[in-house]
């Protein structure tokens, strides 16, 4: 599954699922575009592929700004040239409903969970066409199901679930692939930004044991290792999937 003389662009890269995929694509050879808001974080993810072997190209960027799809692009092609693979990683979470959610949370979910992503696939297509490469995205097990209290949310994952079988559809007669992961509850900081305090994290990842069949929340190397498999040649056959990667959380009933 090497990546070497691969491109591959991976937001989200500071944290979480993005951070490890960066460097799993890193120990594959790939140059790795990474894409972050936090500049610190950047220097040392950079810093983590470097040490891995491989090219590393930090973008500082918002991926809801208008010129961002642009530069993240550019930043791939005038650093190695091409673009062979387009990660996108990055993603909010936040709790609400019907009654609750506000027109504000529901369109800063939307924006970053689907519009972004679909911004910087429509940018990198030619490029991706080009090299025959791939997309994944990273979506999440509420875009399967349907959980209580995360309305926007799982209708953003949702999105983009549709929005990876569309494009797959769309894409392959130009021989691009793109499919997404599903993730269950997943060690990361992700919940943490969503406002939930150490103990009530520590709570939350305790009740995930009773409601993921394999009893445990996954970690992020674990999604890693599957996203690079989707990118990689030896999945050519495959695109418009939806995997879940959740312990078997998406063939429990309400809990």
């Amino acid at each position: 599954m090497s990546f070497s003389q691969k491109t591959v662009i991976v937001t989200g890269s500071t944290s979480g699922i993005g951070r490890a995929t960066a460097l799993a694509f890193a120990r594959q050879h790939a140059s790795v575009v990474l894409v972050g808001r936090d500049k610190g974080a950047l220097a040392e993810v950079s810093l983590e592929v470097g040490e891995a072997g491989a090219r590393a190209v930090a973008c500082e960027a918002d991926l809801t700004a208008e010129d961002a799809p642009a530069r993240i692009v550019d930043a791939a092609i005038k650093a190695t040239g091409a673009l062979d693979v387009l990660v996108n990683t990055a993603g909010v979470i936040a709790t609400g409903s019907v009654e609750t959610t506000s027109d504000a949370e529901w369109d800063d979910m939307m924006a970053i969970n689907v519009r972004a992503p679909f911004r910087l696939m429509r940018e990198a297509a030619p490029h991706l066409t080009a090299r025959r490469g791939s997309i994944v995205n990273v979506s999440s097990v509420n875009g399967l199901r349907a959980f209580a209290g995360l309305l926007a949310y799982n209708v953003s994952k949702a999105a983009v679930d549709h929005l990876t079988r569309c494009a797959a559809l769309e894409m392959a007669p130009l021989g691009v692939r793109v499919n997404a992961v599903n993730p269950g509850v997943t060690v990361t900081n992700l919940h943490k930004r969503s406002g939930m305090d150490d103990g009530q994290y520590a709570a939350f990842l305790e009740r995930s044991k009773e409601t993921h069949p394999l009893g445990r929340p996954g970690q992020p190397e674990e999604v890693a290792a599957l996203i690079v498999f989707l990118a990689s040649d030896q999945a050519e056959w495959m695109t418009g999937e939806t995997i879940p990667i959740d312990g078997g959380r998406h063939l429990t009933c309400l809990r």
